[in-house]
């Protein structure tokens, strides 16, 4: 299944509807096995939606490793981010932060050539494969932060399959898409297969090039 910036915002529509309404208190406990908060990694998120955006902003994508926006953190520990959401604003302000910077992902990947190529720490990606990277960030860190705030819902089967044939093609699906997306990176362990200490995912265009 070809990704598209359709399913960038699935992903998204999926982690607000998830996240969505749980009460403000709750947003400083740890999410899931992180270190950082759970508002800490829906910003982290959100930061990564956007970043992704940017690489294609430009006219030649490949031309510089990362887009050079200062990056800093609120707390020795925490993430180091371009964006951070005004905490006044809320959780939901919060979210709509992570649905807008989904959104410039999306339009980025349905508009760029489909043979760009732009910089990541893995390598050379196409924009499906960012849009890919995007989708896996929103699923995984959706469920991070539901482990923390004890709300979660599983995602859509086809975003997960999606995303497992796109970025981990050598990895054999076992019980579900989506407790191996989890095994994948690095969440769970199984029976038959112990917890990943370190992952990547392969972003190279899909014919090779």
């Amino acid at each position: 299944m070809p990704l598209s910036g359709l399913h960038v915002r699935q992903a998204v529509a999926y982690c607000v509807d998830v996240l969505g309404g749980v009460p403000d208190a709750q947003w400083d406990e740890r999410a899931g096995g992180l270190e950082w908060t759970c508002w800490e990694t829906l910003e982290h998120l959100a930061d990564d939606l956007l970043t992704y955006a940017l690489r294609f902003g430009l006219a030649e994508p490949f031309a510089v490793p990362r887009v050079p926006l200062r990056i800093s953190s609120d707390r020795p520990d925490g993430p180091g981010n371009v964006i951070f959401g005004d905490r006044e604003a809320g959780p939901g302000g919060l979210l709509t932060v992570v649905e807008a910077c989904g959104g410039l992902l999306a339009s980025v990947v349905d508009t760029s050539d489909a043979t760009a190529l732009a910089p990541h720490v893995f390598g050379a990606s196409d924009p499906e494969g960012f849009a890919a990277m995007g989708i896996v960030e929103t699923l995984v860190h959706t469920h991070d932060i539901a482990q923390g705030l004890g709300h979660f819902r599983e995602p859509p089967r086809d975003l997960t399959e999606g995303v497992l044939a796109r970025l981990f093609p050598d990895v054999s699906v076992v019980d579900s898409p989506w407790s191996t997306l989890l095994w994948a990176t690095g969440r769970i362990e199984t029976p038959d297969r112990p917890r990943r200490t370190s992952w990547r995912w392969y972003g190279a265009p899909r014919d090779g090039g």
